[in-house]
């Protein structure tokens, strides 16, 4: 469906694995803390998790997180 998610202003690639099973906070903080970036600010963030074949991409739209 276009123009269902905004486009990204930047894209953020955290490179320490992150545990998959963290939601919305979890990640949240991890942007804060490891990235020093607002999850708010329309970039998006990608997590990837120790076997290193899979991703969580994280993209807050001004209404919730995707």
């Amino acid at each position: 469906m276009p123009g269902l998610i905004a486009h990204p202003g930047q894209i953020w690639l955290a490179v320490e694995p992150v545990d998959r099973r963290h939601g919305m906070d979890g990640l949240s903080m991890a942007v804060q803390q490891s990235l020093g970036h607002s999850p708010c600010a329309g970039s998006a963030f990608v997590f990837g998790h120790r076997a290193g074949n899979r991703i969580k991409v994280w993209v807050w739209d001004g209404a919730g997180v995707w």
